[in-house]
């Protein structure tokens, strides 16, 4: 069905509101009569819950690194630092609520896991003059998580943090977002000794032992539901490292690097949209990038000193790489996602495999 042209009857929209409304009478919020929609209403799937049925963390509860003992050294977190303020947060927990709405740094922050794509990105909560409260619709597209904004009930993509359905759509808005590493709990209290951490106390009963959330998911590349496009260069669920179009710059394709690549070349170079950047990935596997400008890169291991082809050493900084002649080369934000969710809505990435 996705394969034939796009022409919905003017009450589509109406007939999905009154099906998911018979599971809950919430969805029928998301589409009023002649819905705007930047997106084929067709392709927006049930994902199995309710309005918030997956409970977001609203101001989480954190605690300092010293006293998260029940966290061990390999365990996976996702890691955020904003205007230096350092936070991490365990994918052991943030995999049962897929969203937390958070401050660090001074900004209110978004975070949303979409564990069906793999994809965390920390989301400003607010854009054009206006700040919105998520939450989790239960509605997928593309295999990929729609939140919604309780204030106009418009459904946003969690991948591109823009409106694609209801009033906001074509607005124009788009949701700031800041970097995120994905590494150890080790590497990353040592590399931020100030970092506070998610507590276990989040006010809901569930078990965040590490590897339980969605273990079946995350063991096979089969996929929960559907895409229209599956490009077999890579793996369904295979990891790439994405820097996103509008980072890139204006007409630029969006760059996806493979993760394992990445673990084989710890500091990788590459081109993209006449630009020039460089991928250290640390031995806990964070992946930071910058743009390195005229200088140039040789791949080596990073975990034994990051020196250009020039002989001169450079180290990695939270917001830059910095040589011993004092050169910085900036940081550009990126995250990580699944191949098969991020292909399927940019068809046209540029792929270092």
């Amino acid at each position: 069905m996705w394969t034939l042209p796009y022409a919905p009857h003017p009450d589509y929209g109406l007939f999905k509101a009154e099906l998911y409304a018979r599971i809950d009478p919430r969805f029928r919020a998301f589409f009023p009569a002649r819905v705007k929609a930047d997106i084929r209403l067709d392709e927006i799937d049930w994902g199995g819950v309710s309005v918030n049925g997956i409970p977001p963390l609203r101001s989480p509860q954190t605690i300092p690194a010293a006293q998260a003992g029940w966290l061990r050294d390999g365990h996976l977190v996702f890691g955020i630092l904003v205007n230096g303020e350092a936070r991490a947060y365990p994918k052991r927990i943030l995999a049962w609520h897929e969203m937390a709405t958070d401050r660090l740094g001074g900004i209110d922050l978004t975070i949303v896991y979409c564990t069906l794509c793999g994809t965390v990105i920390p989301y400003e909560s607010g854009a054009g003059g206006r700040r919105f409260t998520f939450g989790t619709s239960g509605l997928l597209y593309r295999s990929n998580k729609l939140m919604f904004d309780e204030e106009t009930r418009s459904l946003w993509s969690a991948l591109e943090g823009r409106p694609v359905v209801g009033p906001l759509a074509g607005s124009g808005l788009r949701l700031p977002f800041h970097s995120v590493v994905t590494t150890t709990w080790g590497e990353w209290r040592r590399d931020h000794p100030s970092t506070t951490v998610l507590s276990l106390e989040t006010g809901y009963e569930r078990n965040y032992a590490e590897g339980t959330a969605y273990r079946d998911y995350f063991a096979t590349d089969r996929l929960m539901f559907e895409v229209p496009t599956n490009d077999t260069r890579l793996k369904n669920k295979s990891e790439v490292l994405v820097l996103r179009a509008e980072i890139l710059g204006k007409d630029a394709k969006p760059v996806a690097i493979a993760v394992e690549r990445l673990r084989r070349e710890p500091v990788f170079a590459f081109d993209a949209a006449g630009r020039r950047f460089v991928v250290v990935t640390s031995p806990g596997g964070a992946n930071l990038v910058y743009e390195r400008g005229t200088h140039s890169f040789a791949p080596q291991r990073a975990d034994a000193g990051i020196r250009d082809t020039d002989g001169r050493r450079w180290r990695t900084l939270p917001d830059a790489l910095v040589s011993e002649t004092g050169a910085r080369l900036a940081r550009v934000p990126a995250h990580r996602a699944f191949w098969f969710g991020w292909i399927a809505q940019h068809p046209d990435t540029l792929l270092f495999k």
